[in-house]
């Protein structure tokens, strides 16, 4: 069988320290070397199309909520995996590259409005429909079954964290919220 780093890492930890079982990182070590690889790949596509990946994102929220009335910015922070303060830096890019608009909403002025202009949703169209191949090409060492089981396994290890539906920021990302803790109190 062909050896990874994660390997050689996990068995120079069972000679140095053979009271410890290294066995964690032979997932979380991969997790976090296929994290970095991924978003170097994302952000070199991302590039292409003129885009830093929070852009990308903002694009790619605004696109899927499928309103052509856009999105409040609050609903947009709350969509999208950071601060509304986050969100305010990337929405003053995208409204200079004129991909997308913020109005005030007539029926209520303290609400700001966000949508995709004709460019902008032209842009975000392309850009996921190559950021899909990008992915499919990023796992085309795993056949379908593969990718559905790790895709199932992957699910119930974030649902465990408290990682739930319509909760966008994992534990411990969101700006008021705290990683989850143990009955004893300690972080897992």
């Amino acid at each position: 069988m062909e050896r990874d780093a994660v390997d050689l890492i996990v068995e120079q930890w069972a000679r140095a320290r053979p009271d410890l079982d290294a066995s964690p990182m032979r997932v979380l070590g991969r997790l976090s070397r296929l994290t970095r690889i991924a978003e170097r790949e994302l952000k070199a596509l991302f590039a292409e199309f003129g885009l830093e990946r929070g852009e990308f994102d903002v694009l790619a929220t605004l696109r899927r909520a499928g309103s052509p009335d856009g999105l409040t910015a609050g609903m947009l922070a709350r969509s999208s995996m950071v601060t509304s303060g986050a969100v305010t830096n990337r929405l003053d890019r995208l409204v200079a590259k004129g991909y997308v608009t913020r109005d005030l909403d007539p029926a209520n002025r303290r609400t700001v409005i966000v949508a995709l202009t004709p460019t902008g949703r032209d842009l975000i169209d392309r850009a996921v429909t190559a950021h899909l191949e990008n992915e499919r090409r990023l796992l085309a060492a795993l056949d379908q079954h593969q990718q559905d089981a790790l895709a199932a396994t992957l699910r119930t290890l974030l649902l465990s964290l408290g990682d739930q539906a319509g909760s966008p920021h994992p534990p411990g990302d969101h700006p008021h919220t705290s990683p989850p803790t143990t009955k004893d109190g300690t972080r897992p």
